[in-house]
């Protein structure tokens, strides 16, 4: 099992929740030693975790959670709702980097990834978080690249794919529907037609008795 698969299981889904989004991160340094540099693990491993509530009303955190050495359990440290989220700073809006701040109401942290990659889905899916349930005023994202907020997500084409399967299997539903409507109008028409028959069959007999 993964860590982040760890953490989902022991950290979220106890309390009824589902992890959106994990990524691993290490303070940076204002020199911004590379993450490979600060001594590796270290004492403990760090990760900022976006997550929600299965039940509503819908709630969002932002937690920050260690696994700390000699021990497989994951420990929650601090969290914050997602509408005391003020800045997002992906420090480069022209090329993929590891380093990202983020600025709360009463916090200021600066991070560094383990790859620009984990930082970028980190952020793109934040972002999107941020859109479909922040209550008041949205955090503001500088620094960073368009691709991560705006119709490139790869959350936005998940949904897009999920809407097409949708709309396909109603039509499948529809087309069905209109089938079955037609072979009932035949049965009907079929059955109509011998009662039909059964009448008129029924009048000849009776006139030829006479």
């Amino acid at each position: 099992m993964s860590a982040k698969s760890a953490i989902n299981k022991e950290v979220f889904i106890p309390h009824d929740e589902k992890m959106l989004a994990a990524v691993q991160v290490k303070r940076r340094t204002k020199k911004k030693i590379p993450f490979l540099a600060t001594g590796g693990q270290g004492d403990y491993m760090t990760f900022i975790c976006l997550s929600v509530t299965n039940k509503k009303p819908t709630h969002v955190s932002i937690t920050k959670v260690k696994q700390f050495q000699g021990s497989s359990a994951f420990v929650k440290r601090s969290q914050w709702t997602i509408d005391q989220l003020r800045q997002v700073n992906g420090i480069d809006s022209n090329k993929d980097c590891p380093e990202f701040d983020l600025m709360f109401d009463n916090a200021f942290d600066q991070w560094v990834a383990g790859s620009a990659g984990e930082k970028c889905t980190f952020i793109q899916i934040l972002h999107h978080t941020c859109q479909r349930y922040s209550s008041g005023r949205k955090p503001e994202f500088v620094n960073c690249q368009s691709k991560l907020l705006g119709g490139n997500s790869i959350l936005h084409s998940a949904a897009d794919s999920v809407t097409s399967a949708v709309q396909k299997a109603s039509q499948a539903l529809n087309e069905r529907g209109e089938r079955l409507g037609r072979a009932e109008e035949r049965t009907a028409d079929m059955m109509n037609s011998a009662e039909q028959f059964a009448v008129t069959a029924h009048k000849l007999a009776m006139k030829h008795k006479c």
